[in-house]
């Protein structure tokens, strides 16, 4: 597997991961996740403690509700799926997942949110280039956070964790969302790229044909990026600008 960085304007489109490849909103998904876990863990008796380790392994990338029940069952529980319109305290993989998502909707709307510079940098000559561009991301708050950060004019087409419950579209790893992703862009995976920072991303995007996926190492590690299909690995979208002399993170 080569570690050459491609040049994305050569693509007939990308599509990128949101959270922690265009914006670091995963830090504060992250807190959002540890503060619930925290707390579940702590008034059930739940051992060993969650970590963030956890999050990479069972959360990150994954549909909010397959993420609660993917943790909970590394830890040999099993609760009720209970409905999405569940209330937060709900005991339920739907209501963890909902009070996880009151507390990210809240810290988002207070602090606000800005995309990396690096990732904005890319955006804007791809976009000067005329490449196509799409989002693929797990979150329900896709459009929000891409609101926020100012982002959301890059895009020709999100498909999130909306769509893919109104499409029935399996949570990634599987295939299904960067499959809809290429298709509602129009491009081909094998001249198109995608981007992504989560293990079960990359590993969508390879099992959808992508030929270039390039993973985002935010903390998730070299290694395991590409062993889930990342063809190279880069620290900062930065170093995809023409500009950069670095090849590898």
């Amino acid at each position: 597997m080569s570690d050459t960085l491609p040049d994305l304007r050569t693509m007939s489109g990308v599509l990128f991961d949101l959270d922690g490849v265009l914006t670091p909103t995963a830090e504060v998904h992250m807190r959002a996740w540890q503060a619930v876990f925290d707390e579940v863990f702590d008034r059930w008796g739940i051992e060993p403690a969650y970590t963030d380790d956890d999050y990479f392994a069972y959360v990150d990338g994954k549909k909010r509700y397959d993420g609660v029940a993917s943790l909970l069952r590394s830890r040999n529980v099993e609760i009720p799926w209970g409905a999405v319109d569940d209330p937060p305290e709900a005991e339920t993989i739907c209501g963890i997942g909902n009070r996880k998502n009151a507390a990210f909707s809240a810290s988002l709307r207070a602090e606000g949110i800005a995309p990396y510079p690096g990732s904005l940098a890319l955006l804007e000559q791809l976009r000067d280039a005329g490449i196509r561009m799409g989002v693929v991301s797990s979150s329900k708050n896709a459009e929000e956070v891409l609101g926020s950060a100012g982002l959301r004019d890059f895009f020709e087409v999100v498909v999130d964790g909306v769509v893919a419950e109104r499409d029935a579209l399996a949570s990634k790893p599987s295939a299904d969302m960067f499959a809809a992703g290429a298709t509602a862009l129009g491009i081909d995976v094998v001249t198109g790229a995608a981007v992504e920072d989560a293990v079960a991303g990359v590993a969508s995007a390879s099992a959808a044909g992508f030929a270039t996926v390039v993973g985002v190492d935010r903390g998730a590690g070299p290694d395991v990026l590409r062993a889930s299909g990342a063809t190279c690995i880069v620290d900062d979208l930065a170093r995809l600008l023409p500009t950069s002399t670095s090849e590898t993170a």
